[in-house]
């Protein structure tokens, strides 16, 4: 397209010469003119709003991600699969818990499309060192702790 663009114009100013003329309307540049882009400007709007969509808090991020696999990694390129294999995640809609570091997220923005990530929440607060045993985490990504009932000391009753 180029080599015709600069064709015209040799041939229109060789014809300008001839003729005497400054300009012909009929051999204007045939590139178009460069338009404004037909993004909508709410795409580029903060998205701040969406912590309350999400549950989270932004001046108080969670501490933890709980990352699952969702998609499968055939066809995908060596990079994702290496990610993948870094992370933990050979196995589908198993979940791993990974630290809210940006070194990590930097990492999980590549396979974004092959996983799900859940913040970590813990209504019950962090588990006891003895509680850990008895700590799982539910569908909704939450942390409950199955606490040990401590046998009650029983006093004698006086009659």
């Amino acid at each position: 397209m180029t080599w015709v663009c600069k064709g015209l114009r040799s041939v229109s100013s060789n014809l300008n010469k001839i003729a005497g003329t400054h300009h012909l309307p009929c051999l204007v540049s045939a590139r178009g003119k460069f338009t404004k882009s037909r993004i909508p400007q709410e795409i580029f709007a903060e998205r701040s709003k969406e912590h309350e969509k999400y549950g989270g808090n932004p001046e108080q991020p969670h501490k933890l991600h709980i990352v699952t696999r969702v998609r499968s990694t055939i066809r995908r390129p060596y990079w994702e699969k290496e990610m993948i294999k870094n992370f933990g995640l050979q196995k589908m809609h198993a979940p791993v818990i990974h630290k809210n570091t940006p070194a990590v997220n930097s990492q999980l923005k590549y396979i974004k499309h092959l996983v799900r990530i859940q913040p970590l929440k813990m209504p019950f607060g962090l588990p006891a060192e003895q509680d850990m045993a008895e700590t799982y985490i539910n569908v909704n990504g939450e942390l409950i702790v199955k606490r040990l009932l401590q046998p009650v000391e029983t006093k004698a009753v006086e009659s």
